[in-house]
């Protein structure tokens, strides 16, 4: 926990309780020890959503597809979401769980590796006002360039895991050595975000640490 555990609780005991299909999918990817978002990034992405009211979403790292199911069940019924996701039994799954929430219709999900995918989504000149970033964490640096060749002014970009379950403020030889790399690159990442001329970035200690970024006015896509 990077926030006090009490408070958490308490806050989380606080929000609505999401529908059953998702309460479902939720239940079955934690007994899968697959991993997911974590409630209180549950209810900012709620949030954001019922604010912006996003045209289009892409979301990096679908996982089993929960994340993406949670976004369209609060986006604007006109959006449509683009997910990502490489591995196999994952992918399987993911779409099992979008036919049992009814909502292959509403999610696209395309299959390979989110660098590959990435760049051809930004060769192909796609738009994408609203992202969720949610994959490997030493590989968020790697993604930012297409990630900004495809975001409008005013659109906004969500980076979940970034602060490590409080790693990241360690020094490098503060975490394990298998963990250095990916230390060293999420360091490089959140600097980016938040000294780029181009984003208005603020880092929020919830969940495990989210950014939200918004493509500034006046600044062109890439």
């Amino acid at each position: 926990m990077i926030v006090d555990e009490r408070i958490a609780a308490y806050i989380c005991s606080l929000e609505q309780e999401m529908p059953e299909v998702l309460r479902n999918i939720e239940k079955q990817a934690l007994e899968d020890w697959v991993p997911i978002i974590k409630k209180p990034t549950q209810n900012l992405l709620r949030f954001l959503l019922r604010s912006l009211r996003p045209e289009n979403i892409l979301e990096v790292g679908a996982a089993v597809g929960f994340s993406s199911i949670l976004m369209s069940e609060y986006m604007p019924k006109s959006c449509h979401i683009t997910t990502i996701e490489k591995m196999p039994e994952r992918i399987q799954k993911a779409k099992e769980n979008m036919e049992y929430a009814k909502r292959s219709d509403r999610i696209t999900l395309l299959e390979g590796d989110a660098a590959d995918v990435l760049q051809q989504l930004a060769n192909e000149e796609r738009s994408f006002d609203f992202m969720f970033m949610d994959a490997a964490k030493g590989q968020y640096i790697n993604f930012l360039p297409n990630i900004m060749k495809m975001l409008p002014v005013g659109g906004i970009l969500i980076s979940d895991n970034v602060l490590q379950d409080g790693d990241v403020v360690k020094s490098r030889y503060g975490v394990t050595r298998r963990n250095r790399t990916i230390h060293s690159r999420m360091r490089e990442y959140l600097y980016e975000l938040t000294h780029m001329q181009e984003f208005d970035t603020i880092v929020l200690p919830i969940g495990d640490g989210v950014t939200l970024s918004t493509r500034l006015e006046g600044e062109s896509k890439q």
